[in-house]
């Protein structure tokens, strides 16, 4: 296999994994559960 078509091959694998967790990162189904994650670092230990 040519380097050049390797090269192209894993560019357009790369490209749909990239757009594949962006498209989980911004889905709905995580937006409570990212929401709950982001407040963390400021509840107390108890979660209050």
């Amino acid at each position: 296999m040519n380097f050049t078509i390797l090269s192209s091959v894993v560019t357009v694998i790369s490209l749909f994994v990239f757009l594949g967790i962006v498209y989980w990162a911004f889905s709905s189904g995580n937006k409570e559960r990212f929401e709950k994650m982001a407040r963390l670092p400021i509840e107390n230990e108890d979660g209050k």
